[in-house]
C-alpha cells in the first residue's frame, strides 16, 4: 500500500515555496515596487512643486514627510499610492486626531496630500482623487500675542549697547519691530539689501518672493552704527560674511540664536508676557493698524499672500478702544 498522498508544493514567483502564514516573494517585490513608484511619483511632484511655486526647502521637507507618513498608513492596508481610497486618507486623519496632532497640524498635512494627488491627476496617472470629498479639519486660529508700545520700547532698548554683541542685538531688534520681517527673512539679509539712504530693506519671504519693505529713521540710525562699529570686531574673520547680521567670527545668526537674543532683551526689560522674535511682527502691525495704517498696505509689508491673515490683526483691541470702554462703560 502507498502512503498517504502529499498535495503539491506551489513554488512562489521565483521558485522558492512559500511559507505557511508568511507573503510570497512575488507579494513582497509588488510591496516593495509600490514603495518604489510612491517614492518617484513623490519626488516627481515636489520637483514640480519647487518649480512652479518657488516653495522653499523646509516647505518641501514637510510635504515629503507628510506623504510619507499616509505611506505608512497605506502599508498595512495592502494598498498602493494610486489605489488609495477616501477612508484610508480618513483612517489617516483620524489617527492624527488621536494622536493629539492640533487642527492646523491635520490640516496643513491634508493639504500637502491633496497637491500630491492634484498632481497625479494633471499627469493622467490616476482617474480619481481620494482626498476629493475629505473635509478639511476646521482650525481656530488663537490671536496674535502683542505687547504695548512701552513693553516693546523696553524690550528693544535692553541689549547692552557698550559691548558688539549688544549693538549688533539693538540694531536688529529695532529692526525687526520697524520692518515686521519674519525671523528667517532677517537673519538672511545682506548688507546690501539694507538702501538706508531710500530707507527700505529688501528681503526674500515665503515662496522665495522679493518685497521692499519701508524702515525707519530710528532703526537704520542703529544698523549704520552697528555696521560702523560692531560688525567689523564680529567679522574678524579670514573670509568676510555678506549676511547683515554676524556672530563671532562672521558666522551666520540661526533661529536659535535669536531667540535667545529675544528672551534675553526680554529679561533685561523685566517683561513677564512670553515673547518670541514673531512677537515684534506682531507688533509691528498691529501697532500700524491701531495707528490707522491701511489694511492692504500692512499685507504687503507683511508679504501676506492673503488678507485674511492679515485680517486677524484688526480683532486686536487696541489701546483707544480700551480707553473708550474705560471711560463709557458703567462698570469699567
Amino acid at each position: 500500500m502507498g502512503g498517504p498522498e502529499m498535495a503539491p508544493h506551489t513554488p512562489n514567483a521565483q521558485g522558492a515555496p512559500a511559507e505557511p502564514g508568511r507573503p510570497s516573494i512575488a507579494a513582497y517585490n509588488g510591496r516593495v515596487n509600490g514603495q518604489v513608484e510612491a517614492e518617484r511619483s513623490l519626488d516627481e511632484f515636489l520637483t514640480a512643486l519647487s518649480a512652479e511655486r518657488n516653495a522653499s526647502r523646509h516647505t518641501l521637507d514637510a510635504y515629503r514627510r507628510d506623504v510619507r507618513d499616509f505611506l505608512r498608513v497605506l502599508g498595512p492596508r495592502r494598498r498602493a499610492l494610486d489605489a488609495a481610497r477616501r477612508d484610508d486618507v480618513l483612517a489617516w486623519l483620524e489617527r492624527q486626531r488621536r494622536a493629539g496632532r492640533k487642527p492646523a497640524t491635520i490640516a496643513r498635512r491634508l493639504a500637502a496630500l491633496r497637491g500630491l494627488y492634484a498632481h497625479l491627476i494633471r499627469e493622467g496617472a490616476i482617474a480619481e482623487d481620494p482626498t476629493e470629498h475629505v473635509e478639511q479639519p476646521r482650525r481656530s486660529r488663537p490671536l496674535p500675542r502683542t505687547l504695548s508700545r512701552e513693553a516693546v520700547t523696553a524690550l528693544v532698548e535692553a541689549p547692552d549697547v557698550a559691548t558688539p554683541r549688544g549693538l549688533r542685538d539693538r540694531a536688529l531688534l529695532e529692526l525687526l519691530y520697524a520692518s515686521g520681517l519674519r525671523a528667517t527673512e532677517a537673519l538672511t539679509l545682506r548688507v546690501g539689501d539694507v538702501n538706508r539712504s531710500a530707507g527700505y530693506v529688501q528681503c526674500t519671504g515665503k515662496g522665495r518672493k522679493e518685497r521692499l519693505v519701508p524702515v525707519g529713521g530710528e532703526a537704520l540710525a542703529w544698523v549704520e552704527r552697528y555696521l560702523a562699529e560692531a560688525r567689523p570686531r564680529l567679522s574678524a574673520a579670514r573670509r568676510a560674511s555678506p549676511l547683515l547680521f554676524v556672530g563671532p567670527r562672521a558666522r551666520p545668526l540661526t533661529r536659535q540664536s535669536l531667540w535667545q537674543i529675544v528672551l534675553r532683551a526680554a529679561r533685561r526689560a523685566g517683561l513677564r508676557q512670553r515673547v518670541s522674535p514673531h512677537t515684534l511682527r506682531h507688533c509691528f502691525a498691529s501697532h500700524l493698524l491701531e495707528g490707522g495704517a491701511d489694511l492692504r498696505a500692512v499685507q504687503l509689508m507683511l508679504g501676506h499672500a492673503d488678507i485674511s491673515t492679515t485680517q486677524i490683526y484688526t480683532h486686536l483691541p487696541s489701546a483707544a478702544l480700551r480707553r473708550m470702554y474705560d471711560q463709557f462703560h458703567p462698570r469699567a
